[in-house]
């Protein structure tokens, strides 16, 4: 279990690369619910969007930069905050590929340790283009509270102990 005090300012976060397809899109949009026809009508994207293809919805990339960064913490890692902001889109055949770095790490005033944390996510085309190497797609800044201890948990807290 990570806990905050094994966490240090410009420390690197692990890579995760994971190859989009058209299912990865399609079901990411499924699953939130997202009905609108770019997200899963390729000749809609195409011919009335005048885009290459489907691509991943807003709710689809949160939950990749939310399991990006859970998978560093564990599962005691709870987050507080996060804002992104999507520059370009994320299709079927492109690599995403996150990248993160350990910006601040604090402890509140309740005894919460909180570790803010800088992530890309950069698109490589498998198309075989080398028009998107390393893209930055979307940009992230998130603050996620980790335990201080063996024994504490941050999804414990509440009320006034909770203070993203």
């Amino acid at each position: 279990m990570k806990t905050i005090v094994d966490v240090v300012v410009g420390e690197q976060l692990p890579e995760l690369a994971y190859d989009v397809t058209a299912t990865t899109v399609v079901l990411g949009a499924l699953a939130t619910r997202d009905w609108r026809p770019m997200h899963h009508d390729v000749d809609f994207a195409v011919n009335r969007n005048g885009i290459r293809n489907i691509f991943l919805n807003t709710p689809n990339q949160q939950a990749w930069f939310e399991r990006y960064l859970t998978d560093w913490t564990g599962p005691h890692g709870r987050l507080g905050r996060m804002k992104f902001r999507m520059l370009t889109s994320v299709f079927p055949d492109d690599r995403m590929v996150f990248t993160g770095t350990v910006e601040d790490v604090s402890t509140d005033d309740t005894g919460c340790g909180w570790a803010s944390v800088a992530v890309q996510l950069k698109v490589a085309s498998l198309r075989g283009s080398n028009d998107a190497v390393n893209t930055v797609a979307t940009s992230c800044a998130a603050r996620i509270a980790l335990p201080t201890t063996d024994i504490d948990n941050p999804w414990r807290r509440r009320g006034d102990d909770w203070r993203p």
